[in-house]
């Protein structure tokens, strides 16, 4: 034992720095992976715990208000009803800032979708203008209890009591309205009612949905939410950034598990005499096996109780989202195994990655066996030979009669010569022409070439070479092409090995891949950002008019605003789905003389009657493509349309249905524009323009901005730019390890390259040669493979969103040109000084390597 930790902590003083890279390396892997878990858990827990506590409603019912609902409570399959209560649209504003609510009337506490209090206290009968906001409506109000919030375009206000969680769908600007419960009297012109229905089996919630519409009827359904669609947008962006962490996070281990085994296959072909010499003093071969896994694994164990330990002490003083997910995370009970369990696993894989490496060197003969003479990838090929170095005669003008014009005689070093009839011999005095005879190796090649137009000499016969006397004939030019022999060597030293190269380069591949991913995913984060009319966002403002002139008048008035290019009126409506099982939204958006523009991934645009484009969410619904006819029911009247385009919704998780205003008037001459979506000038500010139409509109106007989902997108930003150095430390461990074993095989070559003349120099060119080769390869083919790939990932992240595929966007290819030129250059720049100090070593040291 005491021998193994002798020898082990001589092998760390010689590597320490491939050692600090692991444990670097096995740390940002593990938090990765950490906080991946945090993020999940963050996602689901909180919504989970919430519905559990309040006995949340699987469904919920808008319906008009005639609607008998008291046959909902003898269904099969509800356990329990909350309400009905009766419900009224508002507006409300505290402190300038407004938002649209829905007044839900009701005293008592409900048992089924109880809101569990946070702040303040529930309904009091003493307080008649008394409410309770729904937390997220409370954070975007910036509502408080006892804060007055006012209705705009009434006198009534109402006095904030306390702020409330609960599992219901939650607010969202512009999209879905916030809840406040309010006692009956101050919901004193209800325009419908809702209820609740808890069933016993969840996993029948569309054939309860379907049961309820069918008692109530569809003409008296307004709108249907079910508990997966709370649970979606409670989740949100934190689902998907786990998922890129945890994606990142397995694809760093698997890179960082492989850099690990080649560092050990090429440490152990470096150190096979010291293996040799363990095992003539004794060692077994499972000694041998153990002192390298134990080694590897103690390298991973520390970087990953260090991750582990700098997760559970700094991971919630992380600012933002990332903080919020670790505190919330900690707090849960599956915590403390998680903690445990992501970091042992890692260290497994790596265990196992490296068992096979030191399983080989514990097979190492204790004597080694000789080396075969010649190197096993061959000699060099016959290309490699030619552009060693090429010498060039072209005849003159005045060398007629001396030779055959057309041919010209290439010199290439290592090529024989081919005899001609006539012509001397290999060896003869007349074939070099420096003195009459060859330098070994050398031969000449005649290469056909093009005769000069119009020239008599052309036709001449001869040989075309030189005399005895090795003179050059009048007229000929001598041309010397020569590639550096580093170069040549380099390239050849870099894949003559083909399985060993392959796998060098395999490895050094996958952490780039990853890496071209990552960088796909910032570049489609920053489409988002900045070209949001390419994801289906092209308007920048809603503007809703409470009271006034008209639509004309709304029109007239939002279009006179000078940043706003165009002005397009619409209606928005829930409608129900073929089977009843669900509500989608249907919109009317712009006029056939006005068209809205719709971003298409798939199909045309909607012009004639009865056409309509549809986002992803409601094609996987429906179960229907592009061409599809699909029938809806909004209240008792049924809607058919033409599918003709798959339009980019990042809106009610793409479940949405949209064709032109003119189109729904067909069916309805009566319906009139409910809102206008605003497209704005190059270089508007969206909130200035809000501010001036709102100041315009006297108050009769509620303008929001069009949420962009790459608002909640921006922590993942800094959780790229982390994975990238990650995933740059693994390619580095892999890059140091090959630069290690390049070096290493070449010492046995150092005499040889010495002998025939080449410089310490144009040594470590070779060596640097073949590292940048290596990298070269390496950056090419994670170009090749990852672009694809992450056009892929991306895709399918869209598609089971609902947004729907075709918003990635590939980073410019002088973005990667710069990475790849910098991964080439870097690696050529770390090869040049333990290349240089390997060329420089004294011939005493390079026989002892050798032997």
């Amino acid at each position: 034992m005491r021998a193994t930790l002798r020898w082990a902590h001589s092998d760390l003083r010689t590597h320490r720095g491939e050692a600090l890279f692991l444990v670097l390396a096995t740390a940002g892997i593990v938090a990765s992976l950490l906080l991946a878990t945090a993020l999940f858990g963050y996602a689901t827990n909180p919504w989970q715990r919430v519905f559990t506590q309040a006995r949340g409603a699987h469904v919920w019912l808008h319906t008009d208000r005639a609607a008998d609902t008291d046959e909902l409570a003898a269904l099969d399959g509800v356990q329990d009803v909350a309400g009905p209560y009766p419900t009224a649209s508002a507006t409300v504003a505290v402190r300038g800032t407004r938002a649209s609510v829905e007044l839900r009337g009701t005293f008592e506490v409900p048992e089924v979708g109880r809101p569990l209090i946070t702040a303040g206290h529930w309904l009091d009968a003493d307080e008649p203008d008394g409410v309770v906001l729904e937390s997220r409506l409370a954070r975007a109000l910036l509502a408080q209890p006892g804060d007055t919030l006012t209705l705009p375009g009434t006198p009534r206000t109402l006095t904030v009591l306390g702020i409330a969680d609960s599992p219901e769908r939650r607010y969202r600007p512009g999209e879905q309205p916030g809840l406040v419960w309010a006692p009956p009297a101050a919901v004193s012109e209800p325009g419908g009612q809702v209820i609740g229905l808890r069933l016993t089996d969840p996993g029948e919630t569309d054939y309860a949905v379907q049961r309820a519409v069918t008692v109530l009827g569809a003409g008296a359904i307004g709108q249907v939410s079910t508990w997966e669609q709370a649970r979606a947008e409670a989740q949100g962006d934190n689902r998907l950034l786990g998922q890129v962490l945890g994606l990142f996070g397995l694809g760093a281990l698997l890179a960082a598990g492989l850099a690990v085994h080649g560092a050990i296959g090429t440490r152990i072909r470096g150190h096979l005499r010291d293996i040799s010499v363990l095992k003539a003093i004794g060692f077994t071969p499972g000694q041998v096996t153990r002192v390298f896994l134990l080694q590897h694994l103690a390298y991973a164990l520390l970087g990953a109780v260090a991750a582990a330990g700098l997760t559970q002490a700094l991971g919630s003083r992380v600012p933002g989202r990332l903080g919020d997910a670790v505190g919330v995370w900690q707090g849960l009970p599956g915590h403390t195994v998680a903690l445990f369990a992501v970091p042992a696993c890692a260290v497994l894989f790596i265990g196992a990655t490296t068992g096979l490496a030191a399983w080989r060197a514990g097979r190492v003969p204790p004597v080694p066996l000789p080396r075969p003479a010649a190197a096993q990838g061959g000699g060099l090929s016959g290309a490699a030979r030619a552009v060693l170095g090429v010498r060039v005669r072209v005849p003159g003008r005045g060398d007629r009669g001396a030779g055959e014009p057309g041919v010209r005689t290439a010199t290439v070093p290592g090529t024989p010569a081919r005899a001609k009839p006539g012509a001397p011999g290999p060896g003869d005095a007349g074939l070099s022409g420096s003195g009459g005879s060859d330098s070994p190796g050398t031969g000449e090649i005649d290469v056909p070439s093009p005769a000069e137009p119009g020239d008599p000499g052309s036709r001449g016969a001869g040989t075309g070479r030189r005399g005895a006397a090795g003179e050059q004939a009048p007229g000929t030019r001598r041309l010397e092409l020569r590639v550096p022999p580093a170069l040549v060597l380099g390239w050849h030293r870099a894949f003559a090995r083909r399985p060993r190269s392959f796998a060098a380069v395999a490895r050094l591949t996958l952490p780039l891949l990853l890496i071209v991913v990552a960088m796909s995913a910032w570049t489609t984060i920053d489409r988002f950002h900045d070209h949001p009319e390419r994801i289906g966002l092209p308007t920048a403002l809603t503007v809703r008019a409470e009271t006034g002139p008209g639509d004309r008048g709304t029109r007239a008035l939002l279009e006179r605003d000078p940043e706003v290019a165009a002005a397009y009126p619409g209606v928005e409506v829930a409608a129900l789905v073929p089977g009843q099982t669900a509500t989608i939204a249907l919109r009317g958006l712009g006029t056939r003389e006005d068209p809205y523009p719709y971003a298409l991934a798939e199909g045309r645009r909607a012009h004639g009657p009865d056409e309509a484009v549809a986002g992803q969410g409601l094609l996987d619904l429906l179960e229907v493509e592009v061409g599809d006819w699909v029938r809806m029911t909004v209240g008792d009247q049924p809607q058919v349309l033409h599918i003709v385009g798959r339009s980019i919704e990042p809106e009610n998780a793409g479940r949405v249905i949209s064709t032109s205003l003119d189109t729904l008037r067909e069916n309805d001459p009566r319906l009139e524009p409910t809102l206008h979506q605003l497209r704005l000038r190059a270089g508007a500010d969206p909130d200035e323009v809000a501010g001036r139409l709102a100041e315009a509109g006297h108050g009769r106007l509620d303008v929001h901005a069009v949420a962009n989902p790459a608002d909640g997108l921006s922590p993942l930003r800094g959780v790229v730019l982390g994975l990238i150095a990650v995933l740059a430390l693994v390619g580095l461990i892999e890059l140091l390890t090959a630069i290690g074993g390049t070096v290493r095989e070449s010492e046995r070559d150092l005499l040889a390259l010495k002998a025939i003349g080449l410089s310490p120099r144009q040594i470590t060119g070779i060596t640097v040669t073949a590292t940048g080769c290596t990298a070269l390869a390496a950056v090419l083919l994670a170009a090749v493979l990852g672009l694809p790939l992450a056009h892929w990932l991306i895709d399918a992240q869209g598609a089971s969103s609902g947004i729907g595929a075709g918003i990635a966007q590939a980073p410019s290819p002088v973005l990667l040109v710069l990475v790849g030129a910098a991964a080439v250059l870097g690696a050529a720049a770390l090869a040049a000084v333990p290349a240089a100090r390997a060329a420089r070593r004294r011939l005493a040291d390079t026989l002892s390597a050798v032997a």
